[in-house]
This record gives structure tokens, C-alpha cells and sequence, in this order.
């Protein structure tokens, strides 16, 4: 990374640190902490117990679940990555970050965000294979593809996310150091460089497209398969039921690619600034929030494996 650059006025040293410019509002520092604190520990408690539930429950060794459990672990993992910081900055009123610190929060969310992406187009492939294709799921969907759609996923989102972090080190930053973010995304961030960003910009929108457009395609054309075979199931009961399998999933898609779609799509517009960081809530927070919830909540599997586990733990105190 460069740390100087030389402008008209003669060297000027690079910033040091960053400075998140969170919402804005040292008023409500408080009520955020204590909004987001309990729904961070929800999330990290959520997606633990749906973790372990998947590795001791023999009833949770199946593909969906499979899936579902790293789905869970990256959550936890993807929560980890802004939310602790922005706490300490809630409770201290600190809003710096180092540029390296910078660095690692924004490789870390690119690579998560793009993960979670294949994750949800892998499960919604599963639910797709289930419900259009019953007598050959067994076959499609055996435990060697269901490691190789994971690893696959887990290792794209790092070579993705490892080439924009490559080309956003080869820029200066020189003037401004503030990020009008509560964390290090990445077009907030570039905009503080005296480069030209072109390259940078080009390269993340290619990524983008192939990391979370194609993705959203697969993940879309899976539903649309799914929507009309369950259409032409002839009892309501077999309509209910085979939507049951695929309505948790469903309603994490909407809600993380919902929010994503809004924050990405909308134009760089600083009268939009405080809109787009409301929506990088949804994505940020509440999906890993979601996620363990309507899985637990909404899922009878999930539920008797948890009451199995707690009765084997109540005979053995």
C-alpha cells in the first residue's frame, strides 16, 4: 500500500487511521449499543446451537442440513467481522480504524458476503433437486458433491475477494479519512484514494456479477422450478408441506438479497448515504440474525433434535 503521494502543494503523508463515520448521531451511540448488543449475542447463540445440533443430531445428517450448518458457522463468523467493532465504537465513541485493520474487515466481509451467496444458491439447488427431482436426489445430491459444492463455495469467495483486495492496496490515500460507513465497504473506502479507480471499480463490478449475479440467477431459477412443481401438486396438504421444506431458506434469501439489491443498486447519492447504511443493516445484522431463528422456529426437525439433545443432557446431570 502506498503511504504517500506526490500532489502540487509538494508530499503529503498518507493517513495513518480511518475514521467511521457510523450514523452520524453521538446522541443515540447509547441506543445502539444497547439495540445491537443483545441482537449480536442472539445471533452468535443462534447459529452455535444450530452448529452443534447438526453435528450430534444423527436425524440433522443430511444434505440440507449439511449446508445449513455452514451456513451457520459463516453467520457466525460474518457477524464477528463488523459487529464487535462497532460496539466498542458505540460504548467508547473511538470511531478510528487502522488502514490495515481497514484492510482486514473489508477482505473478511467481501469474502463472507460472497460465500454467503454461493451458500444460498447451493441450498436453494438442493431444495430444488428435492422437490422437482425426488427419485434421483439421493444420487445428485450424495455426501462427495455436497463437499465439493461447499469447498467450491468457501474458496471461490476468497479468490473473488483476494484480487479487489490487491488492486485497493496498489492505491494512495492522501486527503480525507473519513468513511461515511460503520464499516469498511468498499466504494466508501476507494473514494477516499487520489488514484484513479477505474480499474478497481471495473474489476469489483465483474467480480460482483460473477460472485453474487450468477448466484441470484441460480438461486432464483431453482424457486421458480420449485414454485411450479409444488403448483402442480394436487392436494393442498402436499402443497403445504413441500413448501414447508423450502419457506426457511426462502425467507432468508429475500431478506439478504433484499436489503443487498437496495444498498448496491441504488446511485452513490449522498442525500441516500444514511438510507443505504439502514439497509446494510438487514445484510450485515439481521439475515445472521434471521437465519437461526425461522430454521429453529419454523422447522420441526431442527426443534425434536434440540429436545433430544436436551433430555440425553438431563439423564447424564
Amino acid at each position: 500500500m502506498h503511504l504517500k503521494i506526490n500532489q502540487e502543494g509538494g508530499n503529503q503523508t498518507a493517513p495513518a487511521v480511518f475514521i467511521l463515520l457510523d450514523f452520524n448521531s453521538e446522541d443515540l451511540q447509547t441506543f445502539f449499543s444497547i439495540l445491537f448488543l443483545p441482537i449480536y449475542t442472539v445471533t452468535m447463540a443462534g447459529n452455535i446451537v444450530i452448529i452443534f445440533l447438526v453435528i450430534l443430531s444423527q436425524n440433522l445428517h443430511t444434505p440440507m442440513y449439511f449446508f445449513l450448518g455452514n451456513l451457520s458457522c459463516l453467520e457466525t463468523c460474518y457477524s464477528s467481522t463488523i459487529m464487535p467493532r462497532m460496539l466498542v465504537s458505540f460504548l467508547s465513541g473511538d470511531r478510528t480504524i487502522s488502514i490495515s485493520g481497514c484492510f482486514v474487515q473489508l477482505y473478511f466481509f467481501g469474502y463472507l458476503a460472497t460465500t454467503e451467496c454461493y451458500f444460498l444458491a447451493v441450498m436453494s439447488y438442493d431444495r430444488y433437486l428435492a422437490i422437482c427431482k425426488p427419485l434421483h436426489y439421493a444420487m445428485l445430491m450424495n455426501n462427495k458433491i455436497c463437499i465439493l459444492l461447499i469447498a467450491g463455495s468457501w474458496i471461490s469467495g476468497s479468490l473473488f475477494i483476494s484480487l479487489i483486495i490487491f488492486l485497493v492496496s496498489q492505491l494512495s490515500f492522501c486527503g480525507p479519512n473519513k468513511i461515511d460507513h460503520f464499516f469498511c465497504d468498499l466504494i466508501p473506502m476507494i473514494r477516499l484514494s487520489c488514484n484513479d479507480t477505474h480499474l478497481v471499480e471495473t474489476t469489483a463490478f465483474i467480480i460482483s456479477f460473477i460472485g453474487t449475479l450468477a448466484p441470484f440467477l441460480i438461486t432464483v431459477t431453482s424457486y421458480v422450478c420449485i414454485i411450479k412443481s409444488i403448483l402442480r401438486i394436487p392436494s393442498t396438504t402436499g402443497k403445504q408441506k413441500a413448501f414447508s421444506t423450502c419457506s426457511s431458506h426462502l425467507t432468508v434469501v429475500a431478506c439478504f438479497y433484499g436489503s443487498l439489491m437496495i444498498v448496491y443498486v441504488l446511485p452513490n447519492m449522498s442525500s441516500l448515504s444514511d438510507l443505504k447504511k439502514l439497509f446494510s443493516l438487514f445484510y450485515t445484522l439481521l439475515t445472521p440474525l434471521v437465519n437461526p431463528l425461522v430454521y429453529s422456529l419454523r422447522n420441526k426437525e431442527v426443534k425434536g433434535a434440540a429436545k433430544k439433545i436436551l433430555k440425553m443432557l438431563r439423564r447424564s446431570n
